[in-house]
């Protein structure tokens, strides 16, 4: 697959998958030509790239996943790593599960206070 059909496949957009490439996220052949040809697991091997780095994950940590993943190599810093990432993404889905319940109780207020208001319709 060329660099513009994992692009389609995976709506990432081909500027970065030149950079999962350069920084040895994403391993490409290459064609006589020069370009770059992927296998049939780099669709979801970026979808799992796409994945960490919305977590918030930073770059070493996610070449530092992705090695582990594709060399089967773990060492105790490398499980220090991903518990520490995992709790930190643990916080803020606790965070963001507060922030909902109480834009949740506003929105509620808010409702409330424009159907008392003459003149309003139920928004």
């Amino acid at each position: 697959m060329r660099i513009g059909e994992l692009s389609r496949a995976t709506g990432v957009s081909v500027r970065s998958l030149r950079y999962y490439d350069e920084q040895g996220l994403l391993e490409a052949d290459r064609s006589p030509t020069g370009q770059r040809v992927y296998g049939g697991d780099a669709p979801e091997r970026v979808r799992l790239i796409q994945c960490l780095y919305s977590a918030g994950l930073p770059s070493r940590t996610v070449a530092l996943l992705l090695r582990c993943e594709s060399t089967r190599h773990v060492s105790a810093d490398m499980i220090d790593e991903v518990r520490g990432q995992r709790l930190r993404i643990e916080q803020r889905r606790a965070q963001l599960a507060e922030a909902h319940a109480k834009l949740d109780l506003l929105l509620e207020t808010m409702v409330s206070s424009a159907a008392a208001l003459p003149g309003t319709s139920d928004p």
